[in-house]
């Protein structure tokens, strides 16, 4: 749901900058319908967007982000609930960085409650 809502921005004219782990970026890359070794899924859900390699869990990795929420006015991400916090890239620090940001949290089963940390995938919260 997260890559879909970006993907809707970008094909409005916004910059959309999406941010992929290391050595095999994200998975979606290589799903399904392969077309000259990548994704025609990943084409369609990542057309009109930049890539950023980082990993987040490096710190170098995360004040590269601090200094693109600088500037941003959306952030979309859809990690397990308090996986940010656990990077120190939470609300409560990106929003002292950038008072404007509007944040959207894409999780399986919401950021509170009893399902909250059982992983979900981005299809069914589109359904």
């Amino acid at each position: 749901a997260g890559p879909f809502a970006a993907k809707i921005l970008a094909e409005f004219g916004a910059e959309v900058i999406k941010i992929e782990p290391p050595v095999t970026g994200d998975p979606l890359r290589k799903w399904r319908l392969l077309h000259d070794g990548t994704s025609v899924w990943w084409a369609a859900q990542s057309r009109n967007k930049q890539s950023v390699t980082l990993d987040l869990r490096q710190v170098e990795a995360r004040d590269v982000v601090k200094r693109l929420v600088k500037d941003a006015d959306i952030l979309i991400e859809n990690f397990r609930p308090g996986t940010l916090e656990k990077w120190g890239l939470g609300w409560d620090e990106l929003s002292s960085i950038n008072p404007g940001l509007v944040m959207l949290r894409v999780s399986g089963y919401g950021q509170t409650g009893p399902y909250r940390d059982l992983p979900g995938f981005g299809v069914i919260g589109e359904a």
